[in-house]
């Protein structure tokens, strides 16, 4: 309520007192009611009570009003609901015999944020429906009653637990059988109707799923960038919707084999094995909800054969071994990066990880370790960089006279260079070379370590959780492009840069602009890692501080003397080389180009 909406009441509630005190008569006398003796008194006639109906008339009463709704199903929305756990060592899952449905999943060995089980659905955040179309009309298998059954029984050599759901009718009967092997996240879904067939319009199943997907994540911003809807079609190819207008809703054309709410840790997905129609798929997010990450609603149609109606759930954690032999491309549930990177991640950094898990419990270990194994793999190219970036060193004399003589013409200062480069066998890439080979590493790692659901909740140092930022300070005020904390592991990631920059300046030729940009980069980074897991700035400032262990060590065994010397006899064995075609086609780009500026010089005069 707005100051105006405010007054104005307080104004006509002022009004309304002093009227009534003032202006409004009293309340009139009520007319004299005549005695007993002047009046007649009718004669009460007794009211005949209606006779109350049995149970079984009642049923059956009900039963009709229910026939004229659901027609031969109308025996089935008479019941009683209950509820029923099944559940294997990772999961459990409370089924309501109403509807036969799942009403909530909770994930066991995960907490939320603030220490809170894990409830992947929850029963008042989201909702499955099973809907048939019958010559009645559309109804809603959640509305009516089943019998269950518990077994313990053995499938494909494997010991599961089923719960067997049965609603019987005159005619027929409809069944949905659950099916949870003694381990993992994958429930089966199987729906039978039988002798029923003729009562259905349509030989399809219309499944609805809403999820309003529970807040899981301390860092909730992070977490809505990393919450998707995901489907993959049954031509093999991948999409998902992104958050942002007509990007929130899709249509896909073709048939799908799986559709997963992807939530940044977790993800919860119906996989169809022959096949699934989707009607709409659709996401958003609600800014205003502390509590809600995204809201995600999909609608998919199923054929029901007369094997009735299979699909598979998975509710479960976004670990990229397990994903991958869940479903065709559903390990993209877990984002690897960029096709150039990723075959690092999955091949090498996966593997590495989950071997050193094994041996270690401390996850900030295993990233040292990590970090020492990769360079240790690395270490000839690292030692290449550093011998290419000596000799550059080395010949420093002769470029410092070839800037003397050529400064004010940078073309022939090129030339000149080229050509000192060849006499003395030196190349000025080979220190950058080396170096551009090991991007994939470190890019890899950009997007490993905010995808790991490993380091979920694991404290290092005074890092709580490495999966999110170590703040230290939390500022009164939000800093552009920084946020609204300091991160420990970032400033010292950013000071190892800044060290490690300096000491490489003074072993490189590098002057001007190129060599202020080493330490404008570090100071770049440090405001885009702020919001980052702690892990990756953990493992960039270990990875800074043993490649400058490893170059300090290297330059005990290089000699600069013996470098210069190579250099000189390269230079006695190519005094008469000729020049090489690639050399001289270079050349002679060079002296076109240099002719064309020189021409467009004398057009301006």
């Amino acid at each position: 309520m707005d100051k105006n909406q405010a007054t104005g009441l307080l104004l006509f509630a002022a009004v309304i007192l002093v009227y009534s005190l003032f202006f409004a008569s009293g309340p009139e006398p009520l007319p004299e009611r005549d005695t007993p003796a002047q009046a007649e008194v009718p004669e009460e006639t007794p009211q005949q009570e209606p006779t109350p109906l049995t149970s079984e008339q009642g049923d059956s009463a009900k039963l009709e009003q229910l026939q004229s709704k659901f027609g031969a199903f109308a025996s089935l929305a008479l019941g009683e609901e209950k509820e029923v756990v099944l559940e294997n060592d990772d999961i459990k899952i409370l089924f309501s015999t109403k509807g036969a449905e799942i009403k909530s999943v909770e994930l066991k060995g995960f907490s939320t944020f603030d220490g809170r089980p894990l409830i992947l659905l929850e029963e008042d955040k989201a909702e499955i429906d099973y809907s048939l179309s019958t010559r009645s009309g559309e109804i809603s298998l959640n509305d009516f009653y089943f019998e269950v059954e518990e077994r313990d029984t053995e499938l494909e050599e494997t010991q599961v637990k089923q719960l067997v759901f049965t609603g019987t009718t005159e005619n027929g009967s409809v069944q949905r059988i659950y099916t949870l092997p003694a381990r993992g996240y994958e429930l089966q879904h199987k729906l039978n109707i039988s002798n029923l067939g003729a009562e259905l319009s349509e030989q399809q199943v219309t499944l609805r799923y809403e999820n309003r997907l529970p807040r899981l994540e301390e860092d909730l911003e992070e977490s809505r960038r990393k919450t998707y809807m995901n489907f993959y079609t049954s031509d093999g190819k991948y999409d998902y919707l992104t958050t942002g207008n007509s990007e929130d809703q899709a249509r896909p054309e073709k048939p799908l084999h799986w559709v997963a709410y992807k939530q940044r840790f977790f993800t919860s997905a119906i996989i169809a094995d022959g096949g699934m129609q989707a009607n709409n798929l659709f996401q958003d997010t609600d800014e205003d909800s502390d509590e809600i990450e995204k809201v995600m609603q999909s609608e998919i149609l199923l054929p029901l054969t007369a094997d009735g109606a299979e699909l598979r759930y998975y509710f479960g954690p976004n670990n990229y071994n397990i994903l991958r032999r869940v479903a065709p491309d559903f390990d993209k549930n877990v984002d690897m990066g960029y096709f150039f990177v990723s075959w690092v991640n999955k091949y090498i950094i996966v593997n590495l990880f989950h071997f050193l898990e094994k041996y270690f419990n401390n996850y900030g270990v295993i990233i040292i370790l990590i970090v020492f194994i990769i360079k240790l793999f690395l270490l000839p190219l690292t030692y290449k960089s550093y011998i290419g970036m000596a000799k550059m060193r080395v010949i420093k004399p002769e470029i410092d006279e070839l800037k003397e003589k050529y400064g004010d013409d940078p073309t022939k200062m090129q030339q000149e260079q080229m050509k000192l480069f060849g006499q003395l066998g030196v190349s000025p890439i080979s220190g950058c070379l080396p170096m551009v080979l090991q991007m994939p590493f470190l890019l890899a790692m950009f997007f490993f370590f905010p995808n790991s659901i490993e380091l979920r909740q694991e404290s290092f140092l005074w890092a709580h959780d490495l999966s999110t930022y170590d703040s230290i300070i939390n500022l009164p005020f939000t800093i552009p492009f920084y946020g609204a904390h300091v991160s420990l592991f970032t400033l010292l990631m950013t000071v190892s840069q800044l060290a490690y920059t300096h000491f490489n300046n003074q072993l490189t030729t590098a002057q001007g602009p190129m060599k202020n940009i080493g330490y404008i980069m570090p100071v770049v980074f440090m405001f885009v890692l702020n919001s980052f897991p702690a892990a990756l700035s953990f493992y960039y400032f270990v990875s800074n501080m043993v490649t400058f262990g490893q170059q300090a060590l290297i330059k005990q065994f290089v000699d600069d003397g013996k470098i210069r010397q190579k250099v000189e006899e390269t230079k006695a064995k190519n005094a008469n080389k000729k020049k090489s075609k690639f050399q001289m086609k270079l050349e002679e780009a060079m002296k076109v180009a240099d002719q064309k500026k020189d021409t467009r010089k004398k057009k301006k005069k």
